[in-house]
């Protein structure tokens, strides 16, 4: 199975190719939140989207009036990845077999937050508006990309918190796989830089509270690191069956040779910190790949920068790659784009897919020091992106429930 379209809307580029130039260059999105008014908040900052225009990106003003900002982001990063692929040309007999598997951690959380608010503030007759169930709804994201494109293949959405993108192409693997799809668009969007966003994961702790200097504060495997910043945006990859990509002439970026998925069972919010979950995720995707832990030459680590998340994974790729830790690039991009949630394994499918095209591997940036609970043999590709032969990448993401997943995408070579 291969991948014949890329798409990516985040806070450090609007599109894949900004995006990858920006991930190499080193560059932070973090900055002084612009969405609303943080001061009250104990974190003020986030990864927000920089100068771009929603509703001329869609194209369609009335489109951008009834959907929230997650489903918008969605369909920005899906058109890019259809259109990359090719697929707006394609006949109707070929858009019956295009699937669609969308993401989100959180889905409308924007429009959900607005209504709430619009509801307690009213005067009169109480009243939601009749779009805000279809605003809302993690589902609309997938159901509002077939319906633009005509596809009328399998359209299904994925809810996993921060692993929900990474399991979105695990599934979409399968669906190709078992022959009941010849294409699938896969992706995750995240909107959830608003006040109930930044208010309740500031709540739990999570957020790195860095506010006089933003753009240091996502700091994955450094020691000075205090919690994850918050991202927002979306990314999409097209998968197809192999012969049916070749008979089309599509251009194949690189193969998705293998996806694995396992529960830690542990807590709903903190990882298993003996990463038994990870481990066992990281092993059975190589498996089903058929590779050995030393033909990885790239992880895209999960690493958002929380004290017990980083170290329970890099704890556990010393486990499964005990041995050929000195000959593996580990970057977490999260040091640059911020945490996107739900669709977090989607831009990093896309930084993998790149760095296996053009042989480099983007940094993890913020590197003063690395944790003393970490093997000093770990290559966290600190600060500066380095080139390397990238023959297979694989990508790991976590999300809340104890959810793990893996993919691993391996070059392709005629």
């Amino acid at each position: 199975m291969v991948v014949t379209g890329l798409g990516a809307l985040t806070p450090i580029g609007n599109n894949v190719e900004d995006y990858w130039q920006a991930l190499l260059e080193g560059k932070s999105g973090a900055a002084e939140i612009t969405n609303f008014d943080a001061s009250k908040f104990k974190t003020r900052f986030a990864c927000e989207l920089k100068d771009i225009n929603i509703e001329e990106a869609l194209g369609d003003r009335k489109l951008a009036k009834r959907t929230d900002p997650f489903i918008q982001y969605a369909i920005i990063a899906s058109d890019q990845a259809v259109k990359d692929a090719g697929l707006d040309e394609v006949s109707e007999d070929v858009k019956e077999n295009i699937g669609v598997m969308w993401s989100s951690g959180i889905g409308g959380l924007k429009s959900l937050q607005d209504d709430i608010t619009q509801f307690n503030q009213g005067n009169g007759t109480p009243r939601f508006s009749p779009l805000l169930v279809p605003k809302m709804i993690v589902d609309a994201a997938a159901g509002n990309i077939s319906i633009r494109h005509g596809f009328k293949g399998i359209t299904a959405s994925v809810v996993t918190a921060c692993a929900s993108a990474t399991h979105a192409t695990s599934f979409a693997y399968d669906q190709i796989r078992f022959g009941r799809a010849d294409i699938i668009v896969v992706g995750g969007s995240e909107a959830s830089v608003t006040e109930v966003g930044i208010g309740s994961f500031s709540s739990l702790k999570a957020l790195s509270t860095r506010n006089d200097d933003p753009q240091a504060a996502s700091r994955p495997y450094d020691k000075f690191r205090d919690g994850f910043v918050l991202g927002e945006g979306a990314g999409a990859i097209v998968l197809e069956e192999y012969e049916h990509a070749k008979a089309r002439g599509a251009k194949i970026y690189a193969e998705l040779a293998g996806t694995a998925i396992t529960s830690d069972a542990f807590h709903i919010t903190a990882p298993d910190p003996d990463g038994t979950g990870a481990i066992r995720a990281m092993r059975m995707a190589l498996e089903c790949a058929d590779l050995q832990p030393e033909d990885i030459d790239y992880i895209n680590t999960h690493g958002t920068s929380t004290p017990l998340g980083d170290v329970m994974e890099i704890r556990a790729v010393e486990q499964v790659f005990e041995g050929h830790l000195t000959n593996l690039n580990i970057s977490s991009t999260k040091s640059m784009t911020g945490h996107l949630l739900g669709a977090a394994g989607a831009i990093e499918a896309v930084a993998c897919i790149k760095s296996i095209v053009e042989d480099i591997v983007p940094p993890t940036i913020n590197q003063e020091e690395l944790d003393e609970e970490m093997s000093p043999n770990i290559n966290v590709t600190p600060n500066k992106a380095q080139k390397r032969i990238v023959n297979t990448a694989l990508s790991n993401n976590f999300g809340f429930g104890g959810h793990n997943s893996t993919i691993i995408f391996k070059k392709i070579k005629d």
